[in-house]
């Protein structure tokens, strides 16, 4: 029997993307998270800031487009658009540490039920280091997370309680991952949205912590099937 398809990268961080709201500061971590960028609503504004101090900028450059002087915390080359500041890094923390980031999107290596979460150190290897994300989890008004559902031998990532060193506890309101959306709950996971094809039950079986159906649950929403309240998201044209 072919493997069920999974929700990819890209659509995970639409999800999560369709949530910002207008004249939101939008904080995106390393990896998947800077993905969030290829997302546009003509119907908000967003501020994507990048802790090396790249405030304003648009989505990922596509080849042949690339500013090589123009990257964010990920290293990617990015789009410069209208009223983009480039800052130092100082001030960029400066506006993570003064609580003006609406909400930070970051990669983890396992969520628990209560809001904890971990995603800077795997003991079994070398190196490591918290960097920014224990201040962006600390001073954010919101954390989200996109990750996959399990690491790559199966087991479950949205677990009962972390295993790993945690970044930061209680402080996860939103998951993205390939499988579903989730919202934290009092006793587990709120399930919102799963992947086509996907059941609750097969998602449970890949999930440590229990899940809790929310009663209007769908198919995750994508630019194809949103609401008309929800804007137009597309990809900018560069």
């Amino acid at each position: 029997m072919a493997e069920k398809e999974k929700l990819n990268r890209q659509t995970m961080c639409d999800r999560l993307a369709m949530e910002f709201q207008d004249g939101w500061i939008v904080n995106l971590g390393v990896g998947m998270p800077t993905l969030c960028s290829n997302y546009k609503d003509e119907s908000r504004e967003l501020i994507y800031h990048s802790e090396n101090g790249v405030i304003g900028y648009g989505p990922i450059a596509e080849e042949g487009h690339e500013d090589k002087h123009l990257v964010n915390a990920g290293g990617q080359n990015v789009v410069g658009i209208p009223g983009m500041a480039i800052v130092h890094h100082a001030d960029s923390f400066m506006l993570i540490r003064g609580g003006m980031i609406d909400v930070t999107v970051m990669g983890a290596y396992e969520v628990a039920q209560n809001g904890d979460f971990a995603n800077w150190r795997i003991p079994t290897r070398k190196g490591g280091g918290i960097g920014g994300a224990m201040d962006l989890a600390a001073c954010a008004k919101r954390v989200y997370i996109a990750m996959e559902h399990t690491t790559r031998d199966g087991k479950p990532r949205l677990l009962k309680q972390c295993a790993l060193p945690v970044t930061a506890p209680g402080v996860v309101k939103l998951v993205s991952t390939d499988l579903g959306l989730f919202e934290i709950g009092t006793d587990g996971f709120i399930l919102k949205e799963h992947a086509p094809g996907w059941s609750v039950e097969e998602i449970q079986e890949l999930t440590e912590a229990k899940i809790i159906v929310d009663p209007n649950i769908c198919e995750v929403r994508t630019r194809g099937n949103t609401d008309s309240n929800q804007g137009t998201g597309r990809h900018f044209v560069v």
